[in-house]
């Protein structure tokens, strides 16, 4: 994968890699590539690394410098993902915080919410967790049960969220919770800012394949938050949380591209210089087209936002294909691994690939469900018919 340069970014280019030659050492550059969205490994030193990060105020570049950062351009803040990905830098901790409530809050903010709590985000002192899905509210975000009622200057929420990233780390969680009890579907939501730290919030990791808690389901039982902690209007919850997800299935996916193709020459190497079995050839030769594809596909979508565009239809099919394809890929490298996937080394340890694997079943779910982003594309895309609801009736 590469991006163009433009003249007037060439100074800041070389200053991104200046930094990251003379910072990404010693601990770090041992931890090279070490994390991912939904892979807490090594939180210690992605924690360090991340401090690190702010000291030199890479985190929100393009936020304003008020809340800490440099007011940088789009053009600017893709350079640095793309040096920084390829520099195999760990992969951050607050990215919750960092891309996706940030921005939000940018959006929809006070000035005083603003305030408070981006600064702390690119300080590093405080994370935050997404309080969206629900046990029967998932991919139908629209059917969100937790409730919130004002007592006082203070909302009191009561209900559970789940397969919340990094939630036992968060220091807060913005929450999707129904604030008017006559309302239903999309209708009469609020995102509240919920402190995690108090009685009425239970934290319960939840284990996954590689014995690992990345994930955490969360009780909400009388906790309480200021009135004043809603960002939006009250009932614009739904219009947030939106705004929230489309940052979520859009910009994400690029820091991940250069490890899809590092993954893929690494499937490769496994079969170079040897035999491979019958039909793999064709397999590996479709892989290695589809990180091409999701190459084209990405830099297609940064050239349409650096232009100020609307990025067209590829880019709401990007996470789809990408999950899918990853999928094929690592299903792909377990095969030729064979024998070395069915063990692990000590302490649990997995080769890089089995631990990529595992991890990436998860992928067609997170972030919408291939289904759900199935039903988009037909519907928001390619005009198709609505899916019809269970239970609704049919003409």
């Amino acid at each position: 994968m590469d991006i163009e340069i433009r003249p007037e970014d060439r100074p800041f280019a070389d200053e991104v890699q200046r930094w990251l030659d003379e910072h990404l050492v010693g601990e770090f550059a041992e931890h090279r590539g070490v994390g991912g969205p939904d892979d807490s490994a090594a939180w210690d030193v992605r924690l360090r690394w991340e401090k690190e990060l702010s000291a030199g105020r890479w985190l929100g570049l393009t936020w304003p410098p008020e809340y800490g950062g440099r007011g940088a351009t789009l053009a600017q803040a893709i350079i640095f993902e793309y040096l920084y990905a390829r520099a195999q830098a760990p992969y951050r901790l607050g990215v919750q915080g960092q891309d996706l409530f940030g921005p939000t809050l940018l959006m929809f903010g006070t000035p005083e919410q603003k305030a408070r709590f981006l600064p702390k985000i690119l300080a590093a002192e405080e994370f935050w967790g997404q309080g969206f899905s629900e046990p029967d509210a998932g991919s139908d975000l629209a059917s969100v049960r937790t409730r919130a009622a004002l007592d006082g200057q203070e909302w009191v929420i009561d209900g559970q969220k789940i397969w919340m990233t990094f939630g036992a780390s968060a220091d807060w969680l913005y929450v999707l919770c129904r604030t008017d009890p006559a309302s239903s579907r999309h209708h009469g939501l609020s995102l509240l800012l919920v402190p995690a730290d108090q009685p009425g919030v239970q934290v319960r990791p939840i284990t996954n394949m590689l014995g690992e808690g990345e994930f955490c389901e969360v009780f909400f039982d009388g906790a309480r938050t200021r009135a004043d902690l809603a960002v939006g209007a009250l009932g614009d919850g739904w219009k947030v949380a939106m705004a929230a997800l489309g940052v979520e299935r859009g910009t994400l996916l690029m820091p991940q591209q250069l490890g899809f193709e590092r993954e893929a020459e690494h499937v490769l190497d496994l079969v170079r210089g040897g035999v491979s079995p019958v039909g793999v050839s064709h397999r590996l030769v479709d892989a290695w087209i589809a990180v091409r594809l999701m190459r084209v596909t990405a830099l297609r979508t940064i050239g349409e936002l650096v232009a100020g565009r609307a990025p067209g239809a590829q880019a709401a099919t990007a996470k789809l294909y990408a999950s899918v394809q990853h999928q094929r890929l690592l299903e792909l490298a377990t095969e030729l691994l064979a024998e070395k996937v069915t063990v692990t080394g000590e302490g649990y340890a997995l080769e890089p690939l089995q631990r990529a694997f595992l991890l990436s079943r998860a992928e067609t779910i997170y972030g919408g469900s291939s289904q759900i982003q199935r039903n988009i594309i037909g519907e928001r895309i390619l005009g198709l018919p609505r899916e019809p609801r269970p239970g609704a009736s049919q003409p």
